[in-house]
């Protein structure tokens, strides 16, 4: 697998953008459980023209969605979890900065891709800078259950370690399976057409006894979230296309700088801090990049 073109690293850095931009959305809710069901619901509207114009994946590349849709489920209550209890600032950093080193530590094996020494380095300092980011020591908001800001912050750590195996687990796998597809706008549509609809239906099912006001919600929350959508499909789509092309270690670790413009998106628009320790990261981030481009 070659190296990672100036192409796919600038597509992947529009990815990471996209990427930050959804999460921003539903930080910002007012039920993020509900709009993370809904982005993701709705990109079955996409899906079916997509998979229609496309034609289906092959065979062998079925088991590997299957086996993403059940690690999505996973992931998507663990995101709602970590920001209902942290900031967008605390908790995304976190989830996106642990994982690609466990996606490099396992690619080897699973995928058969060897790394440079340069390569090891770049993946390393993105994972250290990310983590950075997050471990910044804001001041976290009381939240209506009353609980005091260490509890939420332990809380919204644990939310977001857990999900960092959900985000690695579901690289691999889809890195495995949008190469034994062949061509990754089949697989992709086939990913999204199934993908949001368990977790939608789970929200529905536990919300069964409100369906009035959570019908009310969607209606008014559907053009907004609907841009969500596009930025989710527009951002992993990215990510799955360029791992046909980079190994996937790499592809993950600069999908990560996505915290930057999350970073920025919380302290612009969520008001949420920004400190020397977060300037910090984001310095060990960018070398990380570079180190990544030059291995």
């Amino acid at each position: 697998m070659p190296d990672m073109s100036a192409a796919v690293l600038l597509a992947v850095l529009v990815g990471a953008l996209l990427h930050a931009g959804w999460n921003a959305l539903i930080k910002s809710s007012a039920d993020k459980t509900l709009d993370t069901a809904l982005i993701h619901g709705m990109a079955t509207l996409v899906a079916v023209p997509a998979l229609l114009w496309l034609g289906p994946p092959p065979p062998a590349a079925w088991p590997w969605i299957a086996g993403s849709m059940l690690i999505h489920i996973g992931y998507y209550v663990a995101l709602a979890g970590a920001y209902r209890h942290g900031d967008l600032g605390l908790t995304y950093p976190i989830m996106r900065g642990s994982a690609p080193l466990l996606v490099a530590l396992s690619s080897s094996t699973l995928l058969g891709e060897t790394l440079s020494p340069l390569a090891w380095l770049g993946i390393a300092a993105i994972s250290l800078g990310v983590l950075t980011l997050g471990l910044s020591r804001q001041r976290l908001r009381p939240g209506p259950d009353g609980a005091e800001d260490r509890v939420r912050r332990r809380r919204a750590l644990l939310f977001a370690f857990g999900n960092a195996g959900f985000i690695a687990a579901y690289t691999l796998v889809d890195g495995i399976g949008v190469r034994a597809a062949g061509e990754p706008g089949p697989y992709i549509a086939a990913l999204f057409l199934f993908d949001g609809l368990p977790y939608l239906g789970l929200v529905l099912w536990q919300r069964r006894a409100d369906l009035g006001p959570v019908r009310r919600y969607m209606a008014g929350r559907w053009p907004l979230a609907s841009l969500g959508t596009l930025a989710s499909i527009g951002s992993y789509g990215i990510a799955l296309w360029a791992m046909t092309r980079s190994p996937v270690a790499t592809v993950a670790a600069v999908r990560e700088t996505s915290v930057l413009f999350a970073a920025l998106i919380g302290a612009v628009l969520l008001r949420e801090p920004f400190g020397w320790q977060r300037g910090v990261g984001t310095a060990v981030i960018v070398g990380g990049v570079m180190a990544l481009r030059l291995g």
